[in-house]
């Protein structure tokens, strides 16, 4: 598990100034390696490039150190990831009479590209973030995992070509202020994160997942290219629910041995919920020894579920570690795992996620997570609204789906961020929408389409946000399986992903989610719909694999999801702070937004008025962002 940095100038520079190029974008990311640091330079007849990472050290410790080379040296890597199935991979290689110098994960990619080039790339199972630079071809190769677990940022300028797994990395290095881009401000503003490929900046973005970039170093050009998964179609389509059944409790077994392979100390994060608890049940029983389990709860009890998680402890018999946490607990800390994003992202559970780590790795040094089980198994409640939408508005005419909002929105107002029944009926309510594109209405968590005309200033304004995506996955948007395939593309790399993997570097710990595995995926997306999402029941084929394995209907007990009180903290300690950034001087100086909507929508939830936790988060995140990055770049 490292971070890497690379880039391409255009123009011949001595190596020492591009090693101390690397330095500076190598400097900024110590957090995601401490252990050591490589570098590669080398240069064309008109450019100069190089290569550069830093290491968090997990497998062959003694042998790994990166750049790897070819036995020509013509060839080299830098990696950030882990490849789960390198030992068969290289066994095969073995077979072919490869010859190997280590015993890495990394130098297995190298390997695989020699003998099948960019082909390999869809054998791999892990995550991943690589460059392979082949000075034969003048060409570099940049790629992506399949679910995006490993981040890749990128961009190209009048100087060349840059690359990094942090954007931090990237500004360190930029000859000039990059701007704000409309198209990253309206992302952010109706999800609350910014997915690939698209940055907060102009001219920088993220290479999309399940992708490769190839760089003509010559030419200072670049075509990017999605990597070809041959998935088979192995499953009967009268597949039986027993026999699917079985086969799911065989996959996420195997999977999650596959993730526990480290020559380090291994955990996992265990909220209580279906997904981590069955990870945590599956490491326990393939362990001789009592695992080590980590969990955080809250002092406020609306959001605690703290007995869940050690019900679960007691069950596996695992070395159980809980952390309650406060507001206090976080004061010295929200500023650097907010700022740690580099763009501005609002997803609040970041901050107990970060904590989890950070107390996590004081005892191991790589966690397994529960993250990717929703989108594989179908486990949202939205996968719910995606399937009444359609139901209600056939059913219901628009307008008069208006005057119940206008009619029922008093009722469901709420003051307070309890997120109790009045909350999740006004959300329901809110998430209805009689265009065909209404999934995206329903993963806008904060600002919806039709809001952002008086939230941003002309110049931010973006028609048609989602339409990159729209484009990308076709116009389906009806079925579990198309809202599933859009989460997978924008919530899980955009959101889920991205929280987990900055949190957990940024205290150099790794984690790794066995749920995120293609052939799980594919196994899923095979099956009958009702197999995954039955009724009422959420992740139905999941809980039913396991069930046997806990208390009598422990996996059907609900769960309120890793929330923060986050609503009642702007209403308290950084309130201060919140007014701050709604002082009509400053907003008039920023031009970003109408005053005369965030001002109001900010006073009415300080006030106590009205709860507008999700924007007025959404708001506070990008200023903090705006302040303390962006103005200081």
């Amino acid at each position: 598990m490292c971070g890497i940095n690379g880039l391409i100038l255009n123009k011949l520079h001595p190596q020492s100034e591009i090693k101390r190029l690397l330095s500076e974008m190598n400097q900024v990311i110590i957090h995601r390696g401490p252990d050591e640091e490589g570098f590669y330079t080398d240069s064309g007849s008109n450019y100069s490039l190089g290569m550069a990472m830093r290491r968090l050290s997990i497998i062959d410790l003694s042998t790994g150190k990166q750049p790897i080379f070819s036995e020509d040296r013509s060839i080299a890597i830098v990696f950030n990831g882990e490849i789960y199935n390198y030992k068969l991979l290289k066994k095969n290689l073995l077979d072919k009479n490869v010859h190997f110098e280590t015993t890495s994960d990394t130098e297995v990619i190298l390997k695989l590209y020699e003998v099948y080039g960019t082909d390999s790339f869809s054998m791999l199972d892990g995550m991943f973030a690589f460059s392979i630079y082949d000075q034969k071809l003048k060409k570099i190769f940049i790629a992506r995992d399949f679910f995006g677990e490993k981040p890749l940022y990128y961009a190209h300028n009048k100087e060349g070509i840059f690359w990094a797994s942090e954007l931090k990395s990237l500004i360190k290095v930029f000859p000039e202020k990059p701007a704000i881009s409309a198209k990253g401000m309206a992302l952010y503003f109706q999800l609350t994160y910014i997915p690939a490929p698209f940055t907060i900046y102009d001219g920088t973005f993220k290479l999309e997942a399940n992708h490769f970039m190839e760089v003509d170093c010559a030419t200072n050009s670049f075509k990017i290219t999605e990597i070809k998964q041959d998935f088979p179609n192995d499953i009967d389509s009268d597949i039986s629910f027993s026999e699917a059944k079985q086969m799911t409790y065989n996959l996420v077994n195997e999977s999650v041995l596959s993730r526990s392979v480290s020559d380090v100390p291994i955990g996992t994060f265990l909220s209580g919920g279906v997904d981590s608890s069955i990870v945590s049940l599956a490491l326990s029983r393939q362990k001789d020894h009592p695992i080590e389990t980590f969990s955080v709860g809250f002092k406020k009890k609306s959001f605690d579920e703290s007995d869940r998680s050690r019900e679960v402890a007691k069950l596996i018999n695992s070395k159980h570690h809980e952390f309650i946490i406060s507001v206090d607990d976080l004061s010295n800390s929200i500023d650097s795992i907010l700022l740690n994003f580099d763009e501005p992202f609002a997803d609040s559970s970041s901050l107990p996620t970060y904590l989890v780590a950070y107390k996590t790795r004081q005892h191991v040094k790589v966690a397994l997570t529960g993250d990717g089980g929703d989108e594989v198994f179908g486990g949202y409640n939205k996968y719910y609204i995606g399937k009444l939408n359609s139901k209600y508005t056939n059913l219901i005419p628009e307008q008069v789906h208006s005057g119940i909002k206008k009619w029922t929105s008093p009722i469901f107002s709420t003051k307070d961020d309890k997120r109790g029944s009045r909350f999740k009926a006004k959300k329901l309510l809110g998430a209805i929408n009689y265009e065909d594109d209404f999934y995206y209405n329903i993963i806008s968590l904060a600002f919806k389409e039709g809001e952002m005309t008086s939230l941003l200033k002309d110049k931010y304004q973006v028609n048609n946000t989602f339409r990159y995506f729209k484009e990308k996955v076709g116009d389906k948007n009806k079925s579990l399986t198309d809202f599933r395939n859009i989460d997978r593309l924008i919530s899980l790399e955009g959101d889920m992903l991205v929280k987990v993997d900055r949190t957990s570097m940024l205290t150099s710990l790794e984690s790794r989610a066995p749920f995120l595995n293609k052939k799980i995926w594919n196994f899923t997306s095979q099956l009958p719909e009702e197999y995954l999402l039955k009724g009422w029941s959420k992740k139905y084929l999941l809980k039913e694999a396991f069930k046997e394995h806990f208390p009598s209907k422990f996996l059907n007990k609900s769960k309120k999801g890793f929330g923060v009180p986050v609503g009642d903290w702007l209403r308290g300690q950084l309130s201060v702070e919140l007014n701050s950034y709604i002082e009509p001087k400053f907003l008039n100086a920023q031009n970003l937004f109408h005053p005369e909507m965030v001002i109001p929508l900010v006073s009415a939830h300080l006030s106590g008025k009205e709860d507008n936790t999700f924007k007025v988060w959404t708001f506070y995140c990008f200023q903090k962002w705006y302040l303390e990055i962006y103005s200081k770049i």
